[in-house]
């Protein structure tokens, strides 16, 4: 039978999907799969160091742009630019 935690937050953030990065919660580090879009979105997020397979750390996620640790460097992306971006824990 199925039982439902009214005290427990449902999660959108699962540890096997590859989701977009706005899902991500914060202070959570990730690794980049793939980047949905355009060639021109593509080829901007990869000239920032966002290429598959780098670790990156959700620094900010609170409903506006994210705030995300690449190597040395912190971006700031915005929503749209930011859910084209696929990650996996």
């Amino acid at each position: 039978m199925f039982k439902f935690n009214f005290f427990k937050k449902p999660s959108l953030f699962s540890a096997d999907v590859v989701q977009p990065l706005t899902n991500i919660p914060a202070h959570t580090p990730v690794t980049l799969t793939q980047i949905i879009g355009e060639r021109k979105e593509r080829h901007r997020l990869t000239a920032l160091g966002l290429v598959p397979g780098v670790e990156i750390e959700i620094v900010q996620n609170r409903g506006g742009a994210l705030l995300v640790a690449v190597r040395d460097t912190r971006l700031a992306l915005g929503r749209s630019m930011a859910s084209k971006i696929m990650v996996q824990p």
